[in-house]
C-alpha cells in the first residue's frame, strides 16, 4: 500500500499527487517552506491531508530553529504557523491542525527547555498522523451500512486525501471489507480530475471495481437507475450543516434529491467548523486560471480567454441525508446532531 506521507527525520516524504496516474514518486521535503509550497502547489491535497502535512511543516520548521533566547524561538515559531496558515483558505483542518500544535507550544515552552520542545512537537506531528488513520477506519464502519451496491463519489477522499484510509473512500473500504460488493462509479472532478487521476488509481490498487463518468455524465446514470447512493468528503462543514467540498459536488447533491438517492458526506470532527453558522461564511479558494485552459502541457481552451475557478462550492444541508464521522452518524438537525457528536469524547 503506498504512503500518502510520511514523517522521516530528514523532512516529510510525500507522495506527489501531481504526477498520479502515470508516475508514482515520493519527493523528500526538507524545510517548513518546501512544505508549505508542496500544500500550495497541491502536491498533498484534500483537507486531512493537508492538515498532518501542515502539522508536519510546524514540527520539521520548529526543529531547524535557530534561536538564543526564548522569545526569539517564539517569534520565529509563529512565523513558521503563519506560512503554513496561509497556504490553503478553505480546508478547515489545515488551521485545527496548527492550533494543535501551538497548543503544544502554549502548554510545554514556558517549562521545558528547547530541545524537549521540538521533540514533542515531532511525536505531535506522528501522533495525528496515527490518529488519522485509526479515525478514518472508525468512520467507515460506521458508514459503511448505509451504502447500496452503486456508488458515486466526486474529487478523492480516499488514502490519498488524508493520513490513510480515507474518509468517502474509507466508508467504500470498510463496506467491502464487510463482504458488500460495491460498484463505484467515480466523477472526474474537472478541472484538476481528481477523480479520473486519483480515486480511480486508489480503487483499481484496491481491487475495487470503478467506472470513470466525466461530471455531466452523473444526472444520466442517476435517471437510468444505476446509482444507489452518493457519498462524498468534506474539506468544511458549518454548524448547520452546509457543506464545503470540491467544484461540482453541489451540482451532485442537487441531481441526487431530483431523484431520490441519498447524499452521505465522510469526514472527520476536525472537519467541523461549528464557529460558522452556515456555509456561507465559509472561504472559497480561487485557483490559478491555467487549471482550466490546460491538461498538464496541453491548451484545451484558446489563448487569454476570461477564467473563473473556484476550488470549492458550498452544499446546503438540506441536499444531506447524513454526515458520518468517526464519534457516529449526524442527521438533521445538524446543529444540534453536529454539536453532540462534536462534544461527545
Amino acid at each position: 500500500m503506498f504512503k500518502t506521507l510520511e514523517w522521516t527525520q530528514h523532512g516529510v516524504v510525500m507522495i506527489d499527487q501531481r504526477k498520479l496516474p502515470t508516475e508514482e514518486v515520493y519527493p523528500l521535503f526538507k524545510t517548513y517552506q518546501e512544505v508549505a509550497q508542496a500544500i500550495r502547489d497541491m502536491v498533498v491535497r484534500g483537507a486531512p491531508a493537508i492538515g498532518v502535512a501542515a502539522a508536519m511543516g510546524v514540527a520539521l520548521g520548529a526543529k531547524q530553529i535557530q534561536a538564543d533566547s526564548i522569545q526569539e524561538f517564539e517569534r520565529k515559531f509563529a512565523e513558521i504557523c503563519d506560512v503554513l496558515a496561509s497556504t490553503r483558505p478553505t480546508a478547515v483542518n489545515l488551521f485545527w491542525a496548527i492550533e494543535r500544535m501551538k497548543g503544544v507550544c502554549r502548554q510545554l515552552l514556558p517549562k521545558a527547555d528547547l530541545q524537549t520542545f521540538k521533540e514533542a512537537l515531532e511525536s505531535e506531528a506522528v501522533r495525528m498522523h496515527e490518529e488519522d488513520i485509526a479515525l478514518n477506519r472508525q468512520l467507515g464502519r460506521f458508514g459503511a451500512d448505509l451504502l447500496g451496491e452503486r456508488v458515486l463519489t466526486h474529487c478523492n477522499a480516499g488514502a490519498l486525501a488524508t493520513a490513510g484510509y480515507g474518509t468517502a473512500l474509507g466508508v467504500i473500504r470498510a463496506a467491502v471489507e464487510r463482504g458488500k460488493k460495491i460498484q463505484v462509479f467515480a466523477d472526474e472532478t474537472r478541472p484538476f480530475l481528481q477523480g479520473a487521476r486519483l480515486t480511480a488509481w486508489e480503487l483499481q490498487k484496491d481491487n475495487i471495481p470503478v467506472t470513470l463518468i466525466t461530471d455531466n455524465m452523473a444526472g444520466y446514470f442517476m435517471q437510468q437507475g444505476k446509482i444507489d447512493c452518493v457519498v462524498v468528503g468534506a474539506d468544511r462543514i458549518a454548524a448547520n450543516g452546509d457543506v464545503a467540498n470540491k467544484i461540482g459536488t453541489y451540482s451532485v447533491a442537487v441531481l441526487a434529491k431530483e431523484n431520490s438517492i441519498p447524499f452521505y458526506v465522510a469526514a472527520p470532527i476536525s472537519t467541523l467548523d461549528l464557529g460558522l453558522p452556515s456555509g456561507d461564511q465559509i472561504p472559497i479558494e480561487q485557483r490559478p486560471s491555467r487549471e482550466v485552459t490546460h491538461i498538464q502541457q496541453s491548451a484545451i481552451a484558446p489563448e487569454g480567454v476570461r477564467v473563473a475557478n473556484p476550488a470549492f462550492d458550498v452544499t446546503p444541508n438540506r441536499y444531506v441525508a447524513a454526515i458520518i464521522t468517526e464519534r457516529g452518524v449526524a442527521r438533521a438537525p445538524y446543529e444540534q446532531s453536529l454539536r453532540d457528536l462534536s462534544d461527545r469524547s
